[in-house]
């Protein structure tokens, strides 16, 4: 039988001792590690977490992409379907949005409860991309006042792990700039028929959409969220950052820099405009960021 070596015990003892002191005084360790400008996960203050972008991820869906920023994932999918334009917007399509966190995402997330973040970052979602310009519904027109495109966009949070509005935002936005618009007709009777659809193709009398064709970005919001504790400002904070701090403000830009909205849903009022400034120019890197990786995903989607 070993003998545990006495170097090993001492630092799996330290480690138990610091883990410990993390879930007995979240605030106090969590300060320590602001006074050395370093965060616990070892990143710099304002340094957001490594990024990655996939397009694609679902299959059978018109549009989809799959989003990770550090630990937090979603996944968005957009379906379309035909439908009939309202009186009031007789040559204009909608947009449907809606945020799921299943349990799988979180521990805190019950099943049979809906996660108290749904409704906030679903409405917080409609609100920036309507606000933006982003889309022009008229594109979404099939026939005016008689048919139209309905485009549902899903998004389902996989994993939160903090600045989840980021993630799903991004997550959309990479989505939206996915999708293909599927090519229809209108048959004897007037109705628009799919012409991926075999049976479709058959009632085909008259083309609407004659090809595939993308969806045109007229502007792109993207966003950072920072968290103010005292003179510091963490960039993309971790959920376990979250729970620590009160004060979260989330900028969101358009890829021109523009102030599109700003959000600060908790915490005291701020005082000072500082740190909004600094907040402001944070985003502005990182909107430069996420707006590269989202250009070298679509190449590479047309490459192939």
């Amino acid at each position: 039988m070993s003998v545990p070596n006495a170097a090993a015990t001492e630092d799996l003892s330290s480690e138990m001792e610091v883990d410990a002191f993390r879930r007995l005084f979240p605030l106090r360790y969590f300060e320590r590690h602001l006074a050395e400008s370093i965060r616990s996960d070892g990143r710099p203050l304002r340094e957001a977490r490594d990024t990655s972008i996939f397009l694609g991820a679902v299959a059978s869906a018109n549009g989809s992409a799959l989003v990770k920023i550090g630990s937090t994932t979603m996944l968005t999918a957009i379906k379309m379907e035909v439908m009939i334009p309202s009186l009031e917007s007789p040559d204009e399509g909608c947009l449907a949005i809606d945020f799921h966190m299943p349990p799988i995402c979180s521990p805190i997330v019950r099943p049979g409860r809906p996660a108290e973040a749904e409704p906030v970052v679903s409405k917080q979602l409609s609100d920036t991309i309507t606000s933006s310009g982003m889309i022009d519904l008229r594109e979404l027109s099939l026939v005016g006042g008689k048919a139209a495109w309905m485009a549902y966009l899903d998004i389902y949070c996989l994993d939160a792990d903090g600045s989840l509005f980021d993630a799903a935002l991004l997550s959309a936005v990479a989505a939206l700039s996915h999708l293909q618009i599927p090519a229809v007709a209108m048959n004897d009777d007037g109705k628009i028929v799919l012409m991926s659809d075999e049976d479709g193709q058959k009632q085909a009398k008259e083309q609407v959409n004659k090809e595939k064709r993308k969806l045109t970005l007229k502007s792109i919001p993207l966003s950072l969220t920072c968290i103010l504790h005292k003179n510091y400002i963490l960039a993309d904070p971790t959920a376990e950052e979250e729970s620590i701090v009160e004060t979260h403000v989330t900028i969101i830009l358009d890829t021109s820099g523009q102030l599109i909205s700003l959000y600060k849903p908790g915490g005291p009022v701020l005082a000072y405009t500082s740190a909004i400034q600094d907040c402001v120019a944070l985003t502005r890197q990182r909107v430069k960021e996420l707006k590269s990786f989202l250009d070298k995903e679509n190449s590479a989607m047309e490459v192939e």
